[in-house]
């Protein structure tokens, strides 16, 4: 990885390679972090960040939810974000915000410095080149997702992501381009990093947010572009083979964006290539960018 010379750490912009930790600060050791990971885009009208003010509302709910005190206003995140694009020079980066418990103890409840960082780097397609035309392999992972009330999968938080590590390196191990993992109903929940799309008969179905996963921004943004395109949505339960079952399938999220599923443990989804209702919901949201699809909502906010 080729890494930017400025990042954004606790109120300064600093070299990349100054932006420390101690070793023995407390997410080092349990987890204890929130973070955001937010997409620039080049439109008609220059640089944009694609809906960072509700990424940056979601980093101060995971925040909440873990009794994290984020010693930063939301426009002051939200600036930050903005300062270190433009510090490297870069305005259709990635970025990182993450708030994480410091140096100060070493007690589950120890109550530490948050500290506040914000990095940004070259994404490109996350899941490899040519997916989003071509689709990926996908397969069932052996990891469940955790049941409800243990861990709250509605917090985007570091230490959830020890899940999402299991089911993308097995699936990875195992030749597949990404992991699916079920809830502990034995249902459908989302993929390593990645909320679910299934086509039935022209509708989109997707799993509900009880189903141990995180309710994505990009998730929500198909939702409603769909609705408004007159595509039907219907959030509800679905089984394991209903995989096998559906004319398409794909994958969303703002690393991901929407990427095609052709097969499922070597079981080929409908004709084994992108579906008519996938590549318009690709049209769609890609339309954002280029301007065929009117920002209504007020998703893209300069840089």
């Amino acid at each position: 990885m080729q890494y930017p010379e400025w990042i954004w750490q606790n109120g300064v912009i600093k070299r990349w390679a100054e932006a420390t930790t101690h070793v023995m600060a407390h997410v080092v050791h349990y987890g204890s972090s929130v973070f955001e990971g937010i997409r620039c885009y080049q439109t008609p009208s220059g640089p944009v960040i694609f809906r960072l003010t509700d990424h940056n509302k979601r980093l101060y709910a995971s925040a909440k939810i873990y009794d994290m005190a984020i010693p930063y206003s939301l426009e002051q995140i939200n600036a930050a974000c903005r300062e270190v694009l433009k510090a490297n020079d870069n305005t259709t980066d990635y970025l990182r915000p993450v708030a994480y418990r410091g140096l100060g103890g070493f007690g589950l409840s120890a109550d530490t410095p948050t500290d506040v960082a914000v990095a940004t780097w070259k994404m490109g397609q996350y899941l490899g080149a040519s997916v989003l035309d071509q689709g990926i392999d996908a397969c069932v992972s052996s990891w469940q997702r955790f049941a409800p009330n243990t861990l709250p999968a509605g917090a985007k938080a570091g230490g959830n992501y020890l899940s999402g590590q299991l089911v993308a390196r097995e699936a990875r191990r195992l030749g597949f381009g990404e992991g699916i993992a079920l809830a502990s109903t034995g249902l459908l929940s989302e993929g390593a990093g990645e909320n679910l799309f299934l086509v039935f008969d022209g509708a989109l179905h997707t799993t509900p947010v009880s189903a141990a996963l995180l309710n994505g921004i990009t998730r929500n943004t198909i939702i409603t572009l769909a609705r408004e395109a007159g595509i039907e949505v219907i959030e509800r339960d679905l089984p394991r083979e209903y995989l096998y079952l559906c004319d398409e399938l794909f994958m969303c999220g703002t690393a991901a964006e929407i990427t095609p599923i052709r097969s499922v443990d070597g079981r080929q989804v409908g004709s084994g290539k992108p579906g008519a209702v996938t590549r318009q919901i690709q049209e769609l949201f890609f339309g954002l960018f280029d301007g065929k699809t009117p920002d209504k909502y007020g998703w893209l906010e300069p840089v």
